[in-house]
Parts: C-alpha cells; sequence; structure tokens
C-alpha cells in the first residue's frame, strides 16, 4: 500500500502575498529553471539557524526559488513520521514551492561486497521511496559507493539500483546518482552502473564539482569534492556524459572573484554544454564554500547561473 494511501494529500493554497525576495528577482527564461539544495545551508541547520521545516519558505522569500532539494540528514528520524511530512509539505505548498528530491546519506552502501549489507541498505532507502512520494518529489538521491574492485562494486550497485528502483516505481519515484566520491566521481564509470541497472526509473545527479577519482597523500576527499585533490576527472565531460541520464542537475559552487564568477568552475562552460544538449529540468544551487555567508554564496551563485544562462 502506497504512503499516500495513509493520509490524504492536502490543498495547495494561494502563494503569500509579499513584498519581494529579500535578496531581488531575476528573471529566468522560458525551460530555465532554478532550485535550491538545503545543503547550501547545511552550517545555519547543523547551528540551528534555520530549521528544516524553514526552508521551503526560506528559499521563496528571500531568493525567488520554488524548487528545493532536501537532505535527509536534516531529518534523519522523521521518514516514517506523517505529521512532520505533512508539516513540511503543508509549508511548502503554502508558499507555492516545488519539492524536488530528497539526497539520501548514512543508510548503507548500495554497492557493498555483502550481499546482507546491500539488503539492508536497500530496505533503508526504501522509507525515503515513501517519504518522497509523501512530499510530491520526484526522485531521490542515492549514491554507488561500496568496497571492492570497480567492477565488483559497479556490479553490486547496478543490483542494488534495480531492485531499488523495481520498489519506487510505483510510487512514481526516480532513483538518481550522484557522482559523490569513490568510483562514482568517474562519470564513465557511474553511466555503465546506471546503464546496466535495466530501469529507467534510474537517472543521475551531475553534480560540477564532485569529481575527485584521487586524493592527495595524507588527504581524503571522500565525497569526491575539490578539496584534497590529487587528480580530477574532467568535470565538463563528465556532465556531458552524465546528461542523458540527468532528472536534475547540481550546480556546486566554492568561491568567486572580483566579477562574480566561480573560481574553481567555468560556470559559462558548464551551462553551455547542459542547454546545448536540450536538457530543460532544474539546475539546482548548491552552495559550499566558506568565503561568503550561505546566503551570500546561494545569490552569487543564483546571479551567475542566470548570466551565464544568457550567454549561452
Amino acid at each position: 500500500m502506497l504512503r499516500r494511501s495513509f493520509i490524504e494529500k492536502s490543498l495547495f493554497s494561494l502563494p503569500l502575498i509579499s513584498s519581494g525576495p529579500i535578496f531581488g528577482s531575476s528573471k529566468k527564461e522560458p525551460g530555465f529553471k532554478i532550485g535550491l539544495a538545503q545543503w547550501s545551508f547545511h552550517r545555519e541547520i547543523r547551528s540551528r539557524k534555520l530549521d528544516n521545516l524553514d526552508f521551503a519558505k526560506t528559499a521563496k522569500e528571500k531568493f525567488d526559488i520554488d524548487i528545493v532539494e532536501y537532505v535527509n540528514q536534516f531529518f534523519f528520524n522523521k521518514a516514517k513520521n506523517l505529521s512532520y511530512l505533512s508539516e513540511m509539505k503543508t509549508r511548502a505548498n503554502d508558499v507555492g514551492v516545488k519539492n524536488l528530491l530528497i539526497m539520501i546519506d548514512d543508510e548503507g552502501s548500495l554497492g557493498d561486497s555483502s550481499k546482507k549489507k546491500r539488503n539492508k541498505a536497500i530496505d533503508n532507502h526504501k522509507k525515503w521511496v515513501e517519504a518522497a512520494n509523501f512530499l510530491d518529489c520526484e526522485n531521490i538521491r542515492v549514491n554507488a559507493q561500496g568496497d571492492g574492485s570497480e567492477m565488483e562494486v559497479a556490479k553490486h550497485a547496478s543490483e542494488s539500483l534495480s531492485k531499488l528502483a523495481e520498489f519506487a516505481r510505483p510510487y512514481n519515484i526516480n532513483i538518481i546518482v550522484e557522482n559523490h566520491g569513490g568510483y562514482s566521481s568517474n562519470a564513465k564509470w557511474l553511466v555503465e552502473v546506471i546503464k546496466n541497472s535495466g530501469e529507467e526509473n534510474v537517472g543521475t545527479l551531475p553534480d560540477f564539482g564532485n569529481f575527485c577519482i584521487k586524493s592527495k597523500p595524507d588527504e581524503f576527499s571522500d565525497w569526491g569534492g575539490l578539496d584534497g585533490c590529487a587528480v580530477e576527472y574532467d568535470k565538463y565531460k563528465g556532465v556531458e556524459e552524465m546528461l542523458p541520464y540527468a532528472k536534475s542537475v547540481s550546480a556546486k559552487s566554492l568561491n568567486f572573484d572580483s566579477f562574480g564568477n566561480s573560481v574553481e568552475i567555468d560556470f559559462y562552460k558548464m551551462i553551455k554544454i547542459i542547454k546545448s544538449f536540450g536538457y530543460n529540468g532544474c539546475i539546482s544551487i548548491e552552495y559550499e564554500g566558506t568565503s561568503h555567508s550561505e546566503s551570500e554564496g546561494i545569490m552569487l551563485t543564483k546571479k551567475l547561473l542566470t548570466k551565464a544562462w544568457g550567454l549561452a
């Protein structure tokens, strides 16, 4: 029985009347959808300056963004709490915000060498499929990590993704994998994992920055980020390879120069690749820098995305 059968779906209400977002509004071209990944606020949420329940409202009223991506870490014990999930959904609906996906971490490795551990990981993810369905999301983002050789992890990850996707199908939820450390930061490897799952509702979440395939000595880039990276997969090639299977795109940003351009990533080149491909899904801001406040970093990224899209 689907989660929606336990409780009636709440009705959408009209958006709140507001004097406008704090950081102003940027007109977007038709087909250009900007979202906000909750990880952009990970410091504020962890320090309790921002509550998970207020995230959707903050995205809309502060940044004029009406698509959001949640992180399960910020409501980790609430996946089966219908009262809490109902409040999340109501608050998003009240301000006209679309819940797009939930990023899932810390629920076990889908590519683990142990079949018992893989099955446990699959079961752990199922409650998030149900939660995503209840919140009217379209996807959950998972990780394709595990122990063993490239071929072993690929085989196990594909099998797990297939099983999870089969469970998710009647919930109308896609299982999407991000380049997020380990072998998954190799886009060619990840695309083969997706293809070998054999399921249409398995896809990718290309991230502009998580393409580290080898860390520097004495440093470890656990999730494929740029810090401590010695060898990086070509990020532009990686995004291009992942786009045919993309259900969303993560616009990673860290530092900006005096002109408002990203120091680490050529957004103009990335957006040209995305636009040329014909992708018309959501591109979500994921600010991960420390040189600016999280709000400032989000707005700088939004301005850069809008400018890059207009010039592409």
